[in-house]
């Protein structure tokens, strides 16, 4: 099993805990030189704020365990392709590369609705590594929203 796949799978498994507590099944990892640095699964419902989707739950506990709100080198799975608010969060924290299970049509910020990610004017660039796990993700937001109906 490569890496990649082992920090996805980890994200997969924030998603269920996130799905468990009610919420939209999204989890987040970031990893830097081997080491997970933070996690995140979407929360936005029980913190009763609209910011704390997985991706930014995971950027403020790596800030966190770096002490420092740039993270260079850092690498982030996510199971579902970001938002535009996670898109730029990613941006201006200078992540390296995002790795995402799950292609987002209606509000997806990397490709599938917008991309943030090649604006010309930024001063940093994401590196894009789509479709990881895409299967495991899809159906766990698929159970999740056939649930809800």
């Amino acid at each position: 099993m490569s890496d990649d796949t082992r920090w996805m799978q980890r994200a997969l498994e924030l998603a269920r805990h996130a799905e468990a507590e009610g919420e939209v099944p999204v989890g987040a990892v970031i990893v830097l030189d081997g080491q997970i640095i933070g996690e995140g699964w979407n929360q936005p419902i029980s913190s009763q704020d609209s910011t704390a989707h997985a991706e930014i739950m995971a950027l403020r506990q790596a800030c966190q365990t770096m002490e420092n709100y740039r993270l260079p080198g850092a690498d982030i799975f996510v199971t579902l392709e970001p938002c535009v608010m996670c898109a730029g969060a990613l941006v201006h924290a200078r992540i390296r590369r995002l790795v995402y299970a799950t292609a987002e049509p209606k509000t997806g910020a990397a490709g599938s609705c917008v991309d943030v990610f090649s604006l010309p004017n930024l001063n940093h660039r994401v590196e894009l590594d789509p479709g990881l796990l895409a299967n495991e993700s899809s159906q766990l937001l698929r159970h999740f929203f056939r649930s809800r109906r």
